[in-house]
């Protein structure tokens, strides 16, 4: 009778050793495919990692770019359809304050205002404003490569250090709720 005792009190404990050692593996199964989260953190529409089109055009100074030029960069790129209007206008604005607001940092962060070939420059007040922006003419359809929207006239996109798609914002974003979604990646970030 004592060993049938000493048996099934064996048994429980290997039992309970064994329910230990599951615990945690079943718990993770459970949290993940029952109680998944439903907000998210960040702010901007949260884009398929896919490498950004191959942008080519003549920035200011009339010489060569291309969107590969920038690798190595976190990039701000404003693109408008026609011309500066308030939505570029407020879009320039908003990059512009969401890299200042990163302080030491900002030097990770390259602003780029791509604009269709027939458009004229921004007016002298948003150039003379944006000292750091680099303004390139794109071909027409060049700009359609980029998934901008519909709905607006322009939109910013957030390109990581390996020219590949982030983020997406509207032409008018929140200005704050930006420049966090740059501040956390950019603290994740290692390279760029």
């Amino acid at each position: 009778m004592a060993r049938h005792q000493a048996k099934s009190g064996g048994r429980r404990t290997l039992l309970l050793i064994v329910a230990i050692g599951l615990a945690p593996i079943v718990a993770s199964y459970a949290a993940y495919y029952w109680f998944t989260p439903s907000a998210r953190v960040n702010y901007g529409e949260l884009l398929e990692t896919a490498p950004a089109p191959i942008v080519v055009g003549t920035n200011s100074d009339g010489k060569a770019f291309s969107l590969t030029d920038l690798r190595g960069k976190w990039v701000l790129l404003i693109a408008r359809r026609g011309g500066c209007s308030d939505d570029c206008a407020r879009a320039l604005y908003a990059t512009r304050q969401a890299r200042t607001i990163q302080g030491r940092e900002q030097d990770r962060v390259v602003r780029l205002l791509l604009q269709p070939l027939p458009a004229p420059a921004p007016p002298q007040e948003l150039a003379a404003a944006d000292p750091g922006l680099l303004v390139v003419s794109i071909e027409p359809h060049a700009l359609e490569q980029l998934p901008l929207g519909e709905s607006a006239a322009a939109g910013i996109l957030l390109l990581d250090p390996r020219g590949n798609l982030v983020l997406r914002y509207g032409p008018d974003p929140d200005i704050r709720r930006l420049a966090n979604d740059l501040q956390r990646v950019l603290k994740a970030s290692q390279i760029g």
